[in-house]
C-alpha cells in the first residue's frame, strides 16, 4: 500500500503505534484503519458533549434503544457514547429479569420508571422489545402476551414523542459466523466468561426464529415517528461510529 504523508504521521502518533503493535501480527492497514477510525469516534464524543449540553439547557429528554442480537455489541456502544458526557444527565439501563411485581404490572410500567427527567438522556441496553424477539423465542411470555404487546407497542411510542421525548431506536445487526466467533472468544476469557447465559448458549441453534421475530418486529414497529435504524455490527468501531452519527444527525441540538 502506499502512504501519503498523513498517513505516515498518523502511524507515528502514540495513538498509531499503540495499534500497530497491538497484535504479533503487524499490519499498516489495520493499524491505520484503527488509529483514523479512534481520532473520528473522538470527534463525534467532542459532539456529543455539545448535544449533551444543549440538552440540559433546554431541559429535553431523549430516550436512546441499543437493540439487537446477542453479542452484537450493544453495550459496547453505548460506553462509546456515554464515556465523555456528563455522568449526573444521563443513565443506562440494562434491567434483569423481572421482579414477580413486575411480571404482575403493567409490560411497559418498569421501562417507564427509567424514562429521563427533562435535561437528561437514557440509554437503554434492550428495553420493552424484549418482548418483540426474546420473549416469544425463548417461551418467556405468552403468545397472547405478545399478541396484546404488538397491539399497543406503536400507540405507546406515539404517546411518548409527541409528549416531546426524543426516540431513537437503534438496532446492532451481525451475522451468525460474527456472532459465533464473539461467542467463542467471551468463552475462551476468564475475564469475559461470565457474560455467557443460557440464552446466549441457544442463540446459534434459534438463529433462524430470531430472525423470523425480528423482521416482524422491524415491519410492525418501524413507524414515522419512532423509525429503526439498522447498523451494521460486524465491525465494532464502524458500528459505533455508525450509531453516534445518526444520533447526532437526528437531533437539532446545535
Amino acid at each position: 500500500m502506499i502512504l501519503s504523508d498523513n498517513d505516515l504521521e498518523l502511524l507515528n502518533s502514540d495513538l498509531g503505534q499503540r495499534f500497530l503493535y497491538s497484535t504479533d501480527q503487524v499490519s499498516l492497514y489495520r493499524a491505520l484503519r484503527q488509529t483514523k477510525a479512534e481520532l473520528r469516534l473522538r470527534e463525534l464524543q467532542v459532539e456529543l458533549i455539545k448535544l449533551q449540553d444543549w440538552t440540559i439547557r433546554e431541559n429535553k429528554r431523549i430516550i436512546i434503544l441499543f437493540e439487537g442480537r446477542d453479542s452484537a455489541g450493544k453495550g459496547g456502544a453505548i460506553r462509546r457514547f456515554s464515556s465523555r458526557i456528563n455522568q449526573r444527565f444521563y443513565q443506562i439501563v440494562a434491567l434483569p429479569k423481572p421482579t414477580e411485581v413486575e411480571q404482575h404490572q403493567w409490560y411497559f410500567q418498569r421501562y417507564v420508571n427509567r424514562f429521563p427527567k427533562p435535561g437528561e438522556i437514557v440509554f437503554f441496553d434492550r428495553s420493552w422489545y424484549n418482548r418483540a424477539i426474546v420473549e416469544p423465542v425463548n417461551g418467556f411470555c405468552t403468545p397472547e402476551e405478545y399478541r396484546i404487546y404488538m397491539k399497543h407497542i406503536n400507540a405507546f411510542e406515539r404517546m411518548l414523542t409527541e409528549s416531546g421525548t426524543y426516540l431513537i431506536k437503534l438496532y446492532f445487526s451481525i451475522s451468525k459466523e460474527e456472532q459465533a466467533r464473539r461467542f467463542q472468544e467471551i468463552k475462551k476469557s476468564p475475564l469475559k466468561r461470565w457474560k455467557m447465559t443460557e440464552v446466549d448458549e441457544q442463540a446459534q441453534e434459534l438463529w433462524d426464529e430470531y430472525t423470523k421475530y425480528k423482521l416482524r418486529m422491524l415491519s410492525k414497529t418501524d413507524t414515522k415517528n419512532a423509525p429503526w435504524t439498522i447498523i451494521k455490527a460486524d465491525r465494532k468501531t464502524a458500528a459505533r461510529t455508525s450509531a453516534i452519527e445518526h444520533v447526532l444527525q437526528t437531533i437539532p441540538y446545535s
